[in-house]
């Protein structure tokens, strides 16, 4: 369904959601330790709710309460698995896949029609060098994998995702040998793999790195039953931040930053390179924008998922903003750079795109305009928020939100937004 979006004022209180990758992790984590594991302040979305199914279809006994969920029973090795279906969720269905090829009978791994569009093959072939069978369509889902993997050597491309790297190091302890990880090229989204790093010694597996973002060396571990919060989302941070510049009169935005690493963090850095006053007391954060913000070059290589929330400041530039080394943005629910380009240009906006970004010219004329998000959650919420910059906009698929953000609509319109369903 569509929304009709009117130029808005914001201000007021927001609490910025869970991380949603932070959750993912933690979520197939306890499943593997069960003992009941117990995670706090989890994202309840439909990609982490797919997460949630897919380790109790691996066997795993999960209990909600309220924003925790406890781990009571571990995933089951040795089961039979119904099909996998990780509906739009690209973590769910690679760290998954690492975790199939544990089974020694055949899973099936599946997802919308979206999800069966997106790269899986690095994955296999890695999977495959250990041990297991893979059959897919075209590289992509739907997938089937048998196993089980011995683990050993094992080599994968890094200019692809990052999720194909957390899914061998997910499943690496758990192999009879252990896995020697090499990753050739340069490594995509390296603050991720951090991440998973980090939630996995959590869970009391460790990892040895012998060259950063190169080579790693995991030895066969089990994982420990555990207490794991989560902490906010960085991703949706970039859009309320954005939100608070180009619409914001006063907005305080609430959330635990924590200590985890967060690649996405670096959009604090940018806005103010760009001009923006950011003033962060305990929990919350405000901002002080100006009436133009300066431009910039800025490289994305590491934060793939604020491309959206950048591009749309251009709005309210004085001079270019130029997004460099995020190819990889091209291979997420959508190819973003493309539909970033082909729809901002309808509000009025000259911008060149580049195989691996876009070159953003500070717009001389805005009007309003149908913009088409493609199904695509983070596309969605930024045409949102440039709608309730320029005013007069229609906004296709809303029902997307519901893969990280269920309440940004209410959230935003309780802060004076005007998004009409």
């Amino acid at each position: 369904m569509n929304c009709k979006v009117e130029k808005s004022k914001l201000s007021g209180h927001v609490t910025c959601p869970p991380n949603k990758s932070y959750s993912h992790r933690a979520i197939f984590l306890a499943s593997l330790a069960g003992n009941n594991s117990k995670i706090d302040n989890v994202l309840f979305s439909a990609d982490t709710i797919a997460t949630i199914e897919a380790c109790k279809n691996f066997g795993a006994e999960i209990e909600q309460k309220n924003t925790s969920i406890i781990v009571k029973k571990p995933i089951k090795i040795d089961k039979i698995v119904p099909e996998i279906d990780a509906k739009n969720s690209g973590t769910t269905i690679r760290i998954a896949s690492g975790i199939a090829s544990l089974f020694s009978k055949p899973i099936t791994l599946t997802g919308d029609s979206s999800l069966q569009k997106r790269p899986m093959q690095p994955l296999l072939d890695a999977l495959e060098s250990i041990g297991a069978k893979c059959s897919s369509t075209n590289g992509m889902p739907p997938i089937r994998i048998t196993g089980k993997i011995l683990g050993g050597d094992v080599s994968i491309p890094g200019n692809f995702s990052s999720q194909f790297i957390s899914a061998l190091l997910i499943c690496a302890p758990l192999t009879e040998r252990g896995i020697n990880l090499t990753i050739e090229g340069n490594l995509v989204s390296k603050p991720y793999l951090d991440a998973t790093i980090a939630t996995m010694r959590n869970f009391g597996v460790s990892v040895q790195t012998l060259i950063p973002y190169k080579k790693y060396h995991i030895t066969p571990q089990i994982y420990k039953a555990s207490e794991f919060t989560v902490p906010m989302d960085f991703s949706s941070l970039a859009l309320l931040l954005s939100a608070a510049i180009l619409n914001g009169d006063e907005v305080t935005i609430h959330g635990k930053m924590g200590n985890l690493p967060q690649g996405d963090e670096a959009f604090i850095d940018i806005i103010e390179q760009m001009g923006v006053k950011i003033i962060i007391k305990e929990d919350q954060m405000t901002i002080e924008s100006t009436e133009k913000l300066d431009g910039g070059k800025f490289d994305l290589s590491n934060s793939p998922d604020i491309l959206p929330p950048l591009a749309i400041l251009a709005l309210k530039a004085k001079n270019p903003i130029e997004i460099i080394n995020v190819k990889h943005a091209r291979l997420k629910e959508t190819d973003r750079i493309l539909i970033l380009a082909r729809e901002l240009k309808k509000l009025g906006m000259h911008i060149q795109e580049k195989e691996d970004g876009l070159i953003l010219e500070p717009p001389k004329e805005l009007h309003g305009a149908l913009l088409n998000s493609e199904n695509d959650h983070r596309l969605f919420m930024a045409f949102c928020i440039a709608g309730m910059y320029i005013g007069n906009c229609i906004v296709t698929d809303h029902e997307s939100v519901a893969v990280s953000y269920p309440d940004f609509i209410s959230e935003i319109n309780k802060l004076g937004g005007k998004i009409l369903q």
